[in-house]
């Protein structure tokens, strides 16, 4: 499948685009020969890899390292890094960061969340330097303390036009396409209608131009049980396990 850039994915809008996570060599080496579109180093290793509570405490470093590892895993996919909590709370810190993460990594595209009008202004810079940007809205996990946890948004009218809002704030600042996440499905549907960008959900229905999800989730990799929105497609943490305590007692014998 030949690689996919920028121009190639705001085609894909209304294509149902495929992006899977993914933090590791030896997983990057299989999802480079399947025909996915987009692969995220999210933050979210910092929860299914590095066992952390939340997002926040992931580093820069950390993005770093796990994004070196995917790249070399996955040469021919498009890549996404995110930009960490705390690595772009003011333009020029976040310059720094995404263009040491850009270059490092070899990735060809840097997710942040939030529409905030210093956000705004660190996307229209990043693009004009030649970075690509992703933008996300909806649920922001790097802010889930100041939510207040993990909920829907979307759900008044109030909520709903405001990211109505902060997506064609995104668009209009040079983001190539902009994750939904936990956003009601309405809302997310008619975000989607809107934007000349695709938008690409994660608990937001199916009406998005693309979905994202948590590989570990997909594949039940964790003892934890997956988000409601992600119906696993197997169990390999219960497979591992199985078939471990029989190589163990085989051994024993």
């Amino acid at each position: 499948m030949k690689k996919l850039n920028v121009r190639d994915i705001k085609k894909l809008k209304q294509k149902n685009i495929q992006v899977l996570t993914c933090y590791d060599f030896q997983t990057a080496s299989l999802l480079n020969q399947t025909d996915l579109d987009m692969i995220l180093v999210g933050d979210s290793l910092g929860n299914v890899v590095l066992g952390y509570d939340t997002t926040v405490e992931v580093s820069l470093f950390e993005m770093e390292i796990f994004g070196k590892a995917v790249r070399r895993g996955a040469p021919d996919k498009f890549l996404i890094l995110d930009l960490p909590f705390g690595s772009y709370s003011t333009v020029h810190q976040g310059l720094k960061s995404a263009t040491k993460l850009f270059q490092s990594t070899k990735c060809e595209a840097i997710k942040l969340e939030g529409a905030f009008p210093y956000q705004l202004k660190l996307i229209e810079r990043l693009t004009q330097t030649g970075i690509p940007v992703m933008g996300h809205i909806g649920l922001t996990p790097q802010s889930v303390h100041q939510l207040g946890g993990y909920f829907t948004h979307g759900k008044n009218e109030t909520d709903a036009d405001r990211l109505m809002k902060e997506a064609l704030a995104l668009q209009n600042a040079g983001c190539f396409s902009i994750v939904l996440e936990m956003v009601e499905e309405s809302v997310a549907t008619q975000i989607s209608r809107e934007l000349k960008i695709p938008t690409i959900g994660i608990g937001s229905g199916h009406k998005t131009d693309g979905q994202v999800l948590v590989i570990n989730d997909l594949l039940k990799l964790g003892p934890k049980i997956p988000p409601k929105f992600c119906t696993p497609i197997a169990d390999l943490y219960e497979m591992k396990k199985v078939l471990i305590e029989k190589y163990l007692k085989d051994q024993r014998q």
